[in-house]
């Protein structure tokens, strides 16, 4: 398995903690696979938690202290690694979306995160939220604008997205909202910063039915799949699955229109809310 990449301990105590794992079981002369053993968990978790991108769980770092003979560090600080600003669901997603080289996501019902406007994010966090108060959906606001900032890099992580038809169709906000939200999308496809299909509604039955998904890829680490549903979600470094879920998204790429003809449709989506907003 390949070594965890450097990190710059100073980046966040999640990256703190998976440098001073590395260096305990380095000194002690353990593999990744080695400790996994011990902790009941696979080389691979091991890996992601060294790299920062996987949360490190109280009963964890009680065994990691056990094991690598470390006192209670791990069990002092794995709280304080723990903290984050987006939601508990999807905190350690959001962590191993940062370090991506290549993400692939399906959306059945929303524009990605990644994607979105100010204006779209604040209408779905709303809509998630009916009693939060403005503080609290400003607060998720600025943390899904600022994940956006991924794209701010020409080059990468490797970006492609399938929008189901009823993300484009689902007026969220207003159609001067969906406007904006997307000519986005269509402005980072033709900027070549992302590659976008849309799968329509004439498509039928496919192999995503059950939700939205994110499959990510790494330099350094074991893939991983990430399921997303209201208000909950799974991250999985199965091979197996992964595995699976990679071969379900290559066969709904293949069912989708073509990245010409999408763009073609979001764009003419887009004309369609821009003449129903005007007076």
């Amino acid at each position: 398995m390949p070594g965890p990449r450097d990190l710059d301990p100073s980046s966040s105590p999640r990256a703190l903690l998976g440098a001073e794992l590395r260096h305990a079981r380095e000194k002690v002369d353990l593999s990744q696979e080695d400790l996994g053993q011990q902790l009941f968990v696979s080389g691979s978790f091991v890996s992601q938690l060294e790299a920062g991108m996987r949360r490190m769980q109280p009963d964890l770092a009680r065994l990691i202290d056990i094991a690598l003979d470390t006192d209670d560090f791990f069990s002092r600080n794995c709280k304080a690694a723990a903290k984050s600003k987006y939601p508990e669901h999807f905190a350690e997603a959001a962590e191993a979306e940062a370090v991506a080289t290549r993400i692939r996501e399906y959306a059945p019902m929303l524009i990605p995160g990644l994607l979105q406007t100010r204006a779209y994010a604040q209408a779905v966090c709303i809509a998630h939220q009916p009693t939060a108060p403005d503080k609290e959906i400003d607060k998720l606001v600025s943390a899904r604008l600022e994940r956006a900032k991924l794209l701010d890099d020409p080059t990468k992580p490797l970006l492609r997205v399938v929008l189901d038809e009823a993300a484009l169709r689902r007026v969220t906000g207003s159609p001067a909202v969906m406007v904006e939200a997307l000519r986005r999308v269509a402005g980072l496809v033709h900027r070549r910063r992302v590659i976008a299909q849309v799968l329509p509604f004439n498509a039928g039955a496919h192999t995503l039915m059950g939700g939205a998904l994110k499959l990510m890829a790494f330099d350094d680490a074991p893939p991983l799949v990430y399921f997303e549903g209201p208000g909950t979600g799974r991250l999985e470094d199965d091979p197996a699955t992964v595995t699976r879920y990679e071969l379900a998204y290559d066969l709904l790429g293949a069912t989708a229109l073509s990245p010409h003809e999408s763009l073609a449709l979001i764009e003419s989506v887009a004309e369609d809310y821009a003449h129903e907003d005007q007076p």
